[in-house]
């Protein structure tokens, strides 16, 4: 009877591991990851909240990568307001990103909610870097913030990036481009938006130290319903000839929405490997 017992706790073993495996559950040692005390900051999307970043976030602590994650809360007045607490020398902590404001299609100010958020981080715990990462929306204030400010030596230095579904040159529906064509080797479109026009700047002043990680969705008809991928891979005409290094990911199937893009475990797997793996 013993004997049947271990050999059904092996077969259920089994099972298990093969469950987590086939969902793409990642669970790791924390020896597999960089043992940083550098900052994540992430960054919701148009009309969202920090909701759509505790999927990816949530990853991040099974993973292994942090045990701590503090939510700051930016309101209308972009005043910022910190929930939770950074230990002294905890390593990778996540800080989620919330916007009351979070319909504000100036993307200036945007960029300055931000700001405001990475200067009450380097007021409170003294931060030297940061790394940046953006959903939809969230992806125009990380940009209008290093616009307005990369060259600030005074601030924390951008370490590495992630943009998720980044309407870099427009949104369909709204402001994309008709016939938007992008370079395949430079990035570079043969139409600009407004904003995308004022975020050529970056050419000039993104940061060189960072690294970038550039990742959309297609869901057969080259976008992700709402971001086309020529409008997300713009990002490499602006960055690619100065940041340290810069990759780009397409992921597929229909995880790759752009609404649930932040809830796919391959956009999982990819970040926490970028981000903090050795």
């Amino acid at each position: 009877m013993k004997k049947f017992r271990i050999v059904g706790s092996f077969l259920l073993g089994i099972a298990v591991v093969g469950l987590i495996y086939q969902q793409g559950i990642i669970h790791s040692s924390s020896n597999n990851f960089i043992q940083s005390t550098t900052p994540t900051l992430f960054f919701h999307g148009w009309g969202s909240s920090a909701h759509a970043e505790q999927h990816m976030v949530n990853a991040a602590k099974k993973a292994g990568v942090t045990k701590t994650i503090v939510q700051a809360n930016v309101n209308k007045n972009g005043h910022v307001t910190l929930t939770g607490k950074i230990p002294r020398h905890a390593i990778n902590p996540i800080i989620m990103v919330n916007y009351v404001d979070n319909k504000n299609s100036n993307y200036h100010q945007d960029g300055k909610y931000a700001l405001n958020v990475i200067e009450k981080l380097q007021n409170t715990y003294h931060f030297k870097q940061i790394n940046l990462v953006g959903h939809s929306m969230g992806n125009m204030s990380i940009s209008f913030y290093l616009l307005d400010n990369a060259q600030d030596q005074e601030l924390p230095q951008l370490n590495k990036q992630v943009a998720i579904a980044g309407h870099f040159d427009g949104i369909k529906g709204r402001d994309l481009p008709d016939n938007l064509d992008v370079n395949s080797q430079t990035g570079q479109p043969n139409k600009m938006t407004p904003a995308y026009r004022q975020l050529l700047g970056l050419r000039n002043t993104y940061p060189q130290s960072a690294r970038v990680l550039n990742m959309y969705g297609d869901i057969g008809n080259g976008s992700d319903g709402a971001v086309t991928n020529d409008s997300s891979r713009t990002m490499r005409y602006l960055v690619a000839d100065r940041a340290a290094s810069y990759q780009e990911k397409k992921l597929t199937g229909k995880q790759a929405q752009h609404s649930k893009l932040h809830s796919d475990r391959a956009v999982d797997r990819a970040l926490i490997n970028f981000l903090w793996a050795k």
